[in-house]
């Protein structure tokens, strides 16, 4: 396979906070070429949060993990003189994606609108992600997206409050889903010779995750709710405490937990209500009580061997710098290095290895900071002079 399938492939993206950026990193490590667009007076809020580790504004620690790899300009986009700016730089470019999570109030408003953009370009490829869809204007972030989505409803403990989830699903859930949708879009590009509009919804998308709660609650009845650690349709599923730490099983399937009464240890749970799922369903917290009982008195490094020899799934709960010394990481991890300071920041590995990380060594340029490319991008690839560059500053255009 060619080490970048999509060399040539270019994505502009008016982009802030994670959704957007989280897409277009994704699309960066494929080997698209990608420019994040910034308001010249407004830069992405992401930009200023975390820790000032190079001692320059708007280049904080919360704004490396997801923009390594692209290329970043301004430009003001309420002046009648940047919307033109910005149909040189579709054309001009040969943009194949223009990607926004503005409200879509500001559509028409900031000459960002798929009619306006597509005249342009006709086989331009235009995804706009939103909280609610199209029709609402609703502002949404990742936390209120999981909490109207019912994601915290069936997250914490069972009599406890609901919680966030530890990742924000909402964003990047939304961010996988719209990826799917541009590789649909460029397939049926390649195809047909047209482009496409897509509106994706982080309400839809994180709705879309509730696939068991969906069908129980809605066809049968069933009350789906938060549980904990444990689970609705299976048990023994649980975190259990050890000597030294915790331990997690998950018991898929009766023969397992036969194997698991063989244990030494916890011979004595060999009785007939736990035979079958249901009955240890129907008793699931003595269960773990009686399980724990036995786990506590020993270590999380004998009890996995104790179940992967008896093939009963089971993890020790890392911490993330155990996950970051797993063998199946450690050597899948990428990084960005900042060829001004020398910083070198690790990133999380991609969802899956390409040809292109690996013809880069698995190092992603670093992110760019505010604006740093406009001179690049607007004078040496769109033939702007230095004193209409100086102008259009001096205007708060770029």
């Amino acid at each position: 396979m060619k080490a970048n399938i999509f060399r040539g492939i270019k994505a502009l993206s008016l982009e802030q906070a994670t959704v957007l950026p989280h897409l277009t990193y994704r699309l960066a490590q494929d080997g698209v070429h990608v420019i994040r667009l910034e308001n010249p007076q407004f830069s992405d809020p992401n930009r200023q949060a975390g820790d000032k580790v190079l001692d320059e504004e708007m280049m904080n620690t919360y704004f490396f993990h997801i923009n390594a790899g692209k290329k970043a300009i301004t430009l003001n986009l309420r002046h009648e003189k940047g919307q033109e700016i910005l149909k040189k730089l579709i054309g001009g470019l040969n943009i194949d994606i223009f990607a926004t999570n503005q409200l879509p109030r500001n559509y028409q408003k900031l000459g960002i609108d798929y009619e306006t953009l597509s005249e342009v370009k006709r086989d331009l490829i235009w995804l706009g992600i939103t909280g609610f869809g199209p029709e609402s204007n609703e502002v949404a972030y990742d936390p209120i997206l999981q909490a109207r989505s019912g994601l915290m409803e069936v997250t914490g403990e069972k009599d406890g409050p609901p919680l966030v989830i530890g990742v924000p699903l909402s964003d990047l859930g939304t961010s996988e889903h719209s990826y799917g949708q541009i590789m649909k879009a460029l397939f049926k590009r390649e195809k047909t010779g047209e482009g496409s509009r897509i509106y994706m919804s982080m309400f839809q998308s994180s709705v879309s995750w509730l696939t068991v709660a969906t069908s129980m609650t809605a066809t049968f009845g069933q009350e789906v709710t938060r549980r904990g650690n444990t689970h609705q349709f299976f048990a023994p599923v649980s975190v259990y405490r050890t000597a030294d730490g915790y331990v997690y099983m998950a018991m898929g399937n009766d023969r397992q937990w036969e194997d698991l009464v063989k244990i030494p240890g916890f011979e004595n749970l060999a009785i007939k209500d736990y035979k079958k799922n249901a009955g240890r369903i129907a008793d699931y917290q003595a269960l773990n009580e009686k399980i724990e009982e036995v786990t506590r008195g020993k270590t999380t490094d004998e009890m996995l061997a104790l179940f992967n020899q008896a093939r009963i799934p089971a993890s020790k709960v890392n911490t993330i710098p155990d996950v970051l010394r797993e063998p199946l990481v450690s050597d899948k991890l990428l990084y960005t290095k900042d060829t001004k300071t020398g910083l070198k920041v690790t990133l999380a590995p991609p969802p899956i290895d390409t040809p292109f990380l690996q013809s880069l060594n698995r190092e992603l340029s670093f992110p760019p900071r505010f604006g740093e490319h406009n001179n690049e991008i607007y004078g040496q690839v769109l033939g702007f002079s230095e004193s209409e560059l100086v102008e259009l500053r001096t205007e708060g255009i770029i």
